[in-house]
């Protein structure tokens, strides 16, 4: 009998499934995406993009790239909404509370979507990979909502 791999743990799963989410993006620079879940339950998931029924990037092009501006500055600048947002955006659409819920996402969340993350109550935040905001680490740090580098977390069953 052919030995099959080993069943993933809760948190893998729900990374994996933000990674792929991150498919979905259609943002030049980075692909970024973003599982909300609650008591095992996945409650909205996001990706980077332009909002609903406006040109995406991959068509008209990236204003940060044209302007270039490094990544983790003047996020104003840029058409599109980030994972987190519309993570967030798609639970309060639908009237799913995401109190007391973890994120994972595909990068750290910048400081505006941490600010986010702060207000909408969402108690922990997994991350995969860094992003250049300094301001982000400072507020979260300061927040009371756990921040957990995913490549760090013991296995969770």
């Amino acid at each position: 009998m052919k030995k099959r791999p080993p069943r993933l743990s809760w948190d893998e799963y729900f990374m994996e499934i933000a990674q792929l989410v991150a498919r979905r993006s259609t943002c030049l620079r980075r692909q970024v995406g973003a599982v909300l879940v609650k008591d095992k339950k996945i409650l909205a998931t996001g990706y980077n993009g332009a909002p609903t029924g406006l040109e995406h990037c991959l068509d008209v092009g990236c204003l940060r790239e044209r302007l270039n501006i490094p990544s983790g500055e003047r996020h104003e600048l840029c058409r599109g909404l980030h994972a987190e947002q519309n993570a967030i955006i798609q639970a309060a659409y639908h009237g799913v509370s995401i109190r007391d819920s973890t994120l994972f996402c595909t990068n750290l969340p910048c400081s505006i979507c941490i600010k986010m993350v702060i207000n909408a109550g969402i108690k922990s935040v997994v991350y995969l990979n860094g992003y250049a905001d300094d301001l982000s680490l400072d507020l979260i740090a300061k927040s009371g909502v756990k921040l957990i580098k995913f490549s760090e977390m013991g296995e969770e069953s």
